[in-house]
């Protein structure tokens, strides 16, 4: 991270909810001075005020960054206050859901360099992944800032286009909601079957949580993960029988879900 630039000019975040917090705690575990770190939220939590980070004070006249973590409904109400720092040299990244790049330039002026970005729940415990585009204003070294900031709670990839943000939406923003699902069914099943409900759901989260790890750390494709745990006429081939089914199982399923968030979204973006 540039703390040079954020050092300078200081950093602005507008909502320190739990992305906002879970944002700010990496940032200050890597090293950012707090007192370059002005936090604008209505009712902010005990660890933020103990911080040591600049709370509802007045704001810098150019800060180096706004990062924009309220939620929808409160935004027409927020950002008017920061308006004079549009046209300018401030980079704007928002992490809110469903506003757009077109709707920021609308209130802060076309000349806004704005990153519109989609982070998902696990950023919580710096085990998300986030989505990132920004407009023709956006340079490569603040990209670059962007993208260090986001790194504090886990993963970052950009994106081609602003209109791939609603496949974002429906895979890893809505995702996690689906694999919370999953655990909650396959206790279910667990307890279905004689399992104590404590022990299939320590199972289930277990098994989930571990599976993604291995996933996400081994070198081999899901894939062959997939073909390595199941033997020929074994117990996982007769259950994945069931869950392949092209017709019923998971991936008419999930092609679904994933369909009906994205339409939803796309659907929110049109107002």
């Amino acid at each position: 991270m540039d703390m040079k630039v954020i050092a300078e000019r200081g950093l602005v975040l507008l909502g320190c909810g739990r992305m906002g917090s879970a944002m700010l705690a990496g940032w200050l575990k890597d090293g950012l001075p707090e007192q370059s770190v002005w936090v604008q939220d209505p009712y902010p939590s005990d660890w933020v005020q103990g911080s040591g980070v600049n709370v509802n004070a007045d704001l810098p006249a150019a800060p180096a960054i706004v990062l924009i973590a309220v939620k929808p409904q409160m935004m027409a109400e927020a950002l008017p206050a920061l308006q004079a720092m549009g046209n300018g040299t401030t980079l704007f990244l928002s992490v809110a859901a469903g506003i757009s790049i077109k709707q920021y330039e609308t209130i802060l002026g076309q000349d806004t360099p704005i990153i519109r970005a989609m982070p998902n729940t696990p950023a919580a415990v710096g085990r998300g992944i986030t989505a990132m585009v920004g407009n023709a204003k956006v340079d490569a070294d603040q990209m670059a800032l962007a993208e260090a900031l986001l790194t504090a709670v886990g993963q970052v990839v950009r994106l081609d286009n602003e209109g791939q943000i609603d496949a974002v939406t429906g895979v890893s923003g809505s995702g996690p909601a689906y694999v919370f699902h999953l655990i909650e069914t396959l206790a279910a099943a667990g307890e279905a079957q004689g399992l104590k409900p404590e022990l299939a759901m320590a199972l289930a989260k277990a098994t989930v949580a571990g599976a993604g790890a291995l996933a996400e750390q081994a070198e081999e494709t899901p894939t062959k993960l997939r073909e390595n745990v199941t033997s020929p006429n074994g117990t996982t081939q007769a259950g994945l029988h069931v869950l392949m089914d092209p017709e019923g199982g998971l991936p008419d399923l999930i092609r679904r879900t994933v369909d009906a968030a994205v339409a939803r979204s796309r659907e929110l973006a049109d107002g």
